[in-house]
């Protein structure tokens, strides 16, 4: 298994994963794949190409990328002190692998190289047991539970707000 960050060649087989993350697991993020479905790869290789705020690793295992994380970092004066860890996604089969830890202290890991940051924020569906038990055992806890946070398909799902304080 090799982690690393995505440069401009992975852009179209990060499209390919992004796209099965939506449809995969449509609660567990804000966009749907209905949403993205015709965006081109084209966005990625630029957001790629020059990472100033955003840092995407991926996580292969023989070439293949079965995992994904990205950290942002806020870019308001205010907020400088801060990250926020999104679009998480380990694909089902290599779930349970240690990839998922791996993906986070990979993100946390790059976070703590940034001059200034000394928190990272994510939200988490309350549903979603296994990410809760990720996160937490990265030292993430949590500080709020939004109530229907997120409506698909006529069902709401509550968010838990979690941090790390580096």
């Amino acid at each position: 298994m090799e982690i690393r960050q995505l440069t401009p060649t992975d852009a179209e087989e990060y499209l390919s994963i992004r796209f099965e993350a939506l449809q995969d697991s449509p609660f567990a993020f804000a966009s749907s794949y209905e949403e993205e479905k015709n965006q081109s790869a084209e966005i990625y290789k630029n957001l790629f190409a020059v990472p100033v705020n955003a840092f995407t690793f991926g996580a292969f295992e023989e070439l293949e990328l079965v995992g994904v994380v990205t950290l942002i970092r806020e870019e308001l004066i205010k907020l400088s002190h801060r990250a926020n860890i999104v679009a998480m996604y380990v694909k089902p089969e290599k779930r349970e692998s240690g990839l998922g830890k791996a993906l986070i202290t990979k993100a946390i890991e790059k976070a703590n190289s940034l001059d200034g940051i000394e928190q990272i924020y994510l939200s988490v569906v309350t549903t979603n047991i296994p990410a809760k038990k990720l996160y937490a055992s990265c030292g993430f806890e949590v500080f709020g539970t939004e109530k229907r946070a997120l409506k698909f398909n006529n069902t709401y799902y509550d968010e838990e707000h979690m941090v790390l304080f580096l």
